[in-house]
């Protein structure tokens, strides 16, 4: 009878604590349990101030993905994407052989794709990701030896740092600074007579297909990859510089990127008026495959046959030695998107906040009405159950963009340390989708959509932030950035050319991402139709009686 009561005890007790945990718990993560219903907490919506700002030339080397074409924007104008990268060869001081004969010298690089089909045969349909503009569009495309050297690094007031690479520096007109377009070897190095790899050069969907006789039998091996940029090179060109290079150049990675300084892409308006369009690649999975006939012995017998023989030149940082790239892109601005980011109001916030990618603009955002009330907080004790900042998209300033062209996703970030907030560091949820990039989706930032799958809004949850500075009087209330993002997973900082008053760096997925939105900012007049969309704080308490 005892044991039993004494049981009875024991777990009374474990429920009351079991309870007030979950309470407890209730109370410090919000949203993670109630979504957006929120059972009756009670709301209470700050203003803030938010305004543009233009991002002026940006840090661009050794991005994880770069831009190829001309994208054009009926909102935000028109980008242009040139490239330029080092090579590597898959190994140094090789054995080329006597009198080498080139068969072929094909440049590769995969495009982002998935399959839509399987077909009876076992080929698949493929579909092109990241592709922006018109699908059929076509460009001139100029691939050239690159005449300078990217070095990892420079000196400067004595000490080493590393060398970095901007946007601008193909167009740049300042004296003394490096201009790869300016500085570009010889003739295009893409002569095929094939018109479709040069002056009409379009972003082919199709699977390739290879066939190759065997050796030793009169016999086709089929193989089937991938959609990928093939174009085939001036074979004069790599006989001369490369298999006929002195074998100095060719026998250490230090020697070889001096020797050989690498390719610039160079795009341009197709000559037919073709409309254009702009990719995303993955250039690290490049290469350049070089095949060729030598010979590998001479004897005073006989002549020596001719082996086929195959040289690769890589574009890819996991080879000893390393590689450096740079992404550029010049962009024609439409007067409204740049009046828009020059003419920016500090004080009282911007009616319409206008983000771009690239060498675009981002929102500064400041959250002075809570920071004003924090004391009053504190003192009645009220508890954060979520905070949000909720980002309506201006549907009819957008209409003129595809709605597939609308950017998945914005980051918000602490503007004046250039790193995250604490809300996307404490956010460990996984994607929910096949796209790793959809990952922290509590954190959020993710579009939704409409019915008409046109973008409404993009919703950041800053919970924990809130919190924070509600906590700890010592927190900053640091003015917040926005920008859109290509991946979540990026949250490394690019630095500026020329930092001003309020920002000196740009988010790295945002410089890989040429898209852009126009969001309503806080300043909108009373009485306008969408004065109830503009930017403000929203954060839900519970408040003890």
């Amino acid at each position: 009878m005892y044991n039993t009561s004494f049981i009875k005890k024991i777990l009374l007790v474990a429920t009351v604590v079991f309870l007030y945990s979950c309470d407890k718990d209730f109370n410090e993560i919000g949203s993670d349990l109630i979504a957006d219903d929120h059972f009756g907490l009670e709301s209470t919506k700050y203003d803030v101030i938010a305004y543009n700002q233009e991002i002026t030339p940006v840090q661009s080397n050794a991005l994880s993905s770069n831009a190829l074409g001309i994208y054009v924007n009926p909102v935000f104008g028109t980008t242009t994407a040139n490239f330029t990268t080092q090579l590597v060869l898959t190994s140094y001081a090789p054995t080329i052989g006597e009198e080498p004969e080139i068969e072929s010298v094909v440049l590769s690089v995969p495009y982002f794709s998935h399959v839509t089909s399987v077909n009876s045969d076992g080929s698949s349909v493929y579909a092109l990701d990241s592709i922006y503009g018109p699908k059929e569009g076509k460009l001139k495309l100029s691939v050239y030896e690159s005449g300078i050297q990217m070095r990892s690094t420079t000196v400067s007031g004595g000490s080493e740092i590393a060398q970095l690479y901007y946007t601008n520096q193909d167009s740049n007109t300042t004296a003394g600074e490096l201009n790869f377009d300016t500085k570009k070897v010889g003739d295009r190095l893409n002569n095929s007579e094939n018109v479709f790899e040069n002056d009409q050069f379009f972003f082919d969907a199709k699977q390739r297909v290879d066939s190759t006789k065997e050796a030793t039998a009169d016999k086709w091996t089929v193989t089937r990859s991938s959609p990928e940029m093939r174009l085939n090179l001036n074979k004069d060109f790599f006989l001369n510089r490369i298999l006929k290079a002195p074998a100095s150049k060719l026998a250490a990675a230090d020697v070889f990127q001096e020797y050989f300084r690498g390719l610039y892409f160079k795009v341009e308006k197709a000559s037919d008026g073709s409309a254009s369009n702009l990719a995303k690649l993955d250039f690290t999975k490049g290469k350049i495959t070089i095949t060729y006939k030598a010979k590998t012995a001479i004897t005073t017998d006989a002549e020596t046959e001719k082996e086929e023989k195959t040289l690769v030149l890589n574009m890819t940082t996991s080879i000893t030695g390393g590689v450096n790239t740079a992404s550029f892109l010049q962009d024609l601005k439409q007067p409204i998107y740049e009046n828009a980011i020059k003419a920016f109001n500090k004080t009282s916030g911007d009616e319409r906040l206008y983000i771009k990618g690239g060498e675009g603009s981002l929102a500064v955002i400041k959250l002075t009405d809570f920071a004003s009330q924090i004391e009053q907080i504190r003192t009645n004790k009220w508890l954060v159950n979520e905070a949000n900042l909720v980002f309506y998209i201006d549907a009819d300033g957008m209409a003129p963009v595809d709605a597939k062209e609308e950017p998945k996703r914005v980051y918000l970030y602490d503007l004046k340390n250039n790193l995250p907030i604490v809300d996307y560091y404490s956010d460990q949820t996984s994607s929910a989708t096949t796209d790793p990039k959809d990952a922290k989706y509590i954190f959020g930032g993710l579009i939704t959509r409409g019915d008409n799958k046109r973008g409404k809004l993009y919703k950041i949850r800053i919970t924990d932030h809130i919190r924070n500075l509600i906590k700890n009087s010592s927190a900053e209330n640091v003015d917040l950035g926005l920008v859109v993002s290509e991946s979540i997973n990026v949250n490394a900082s690019n630095f500026l050319k020329t930092k001003n008053e309020n920002i000196s760096q740009a988010p790295r997925a945002s410089v890989m991402n040429p898209l852009g939105t126009i969001l309503f900012g806080n300043n909108i007049p009373a009485g306008n139709a969408n004065y109830d969309k503009r930017l403000r704080l929203e954060i839900y308490y519970t408040k003890p009686n």
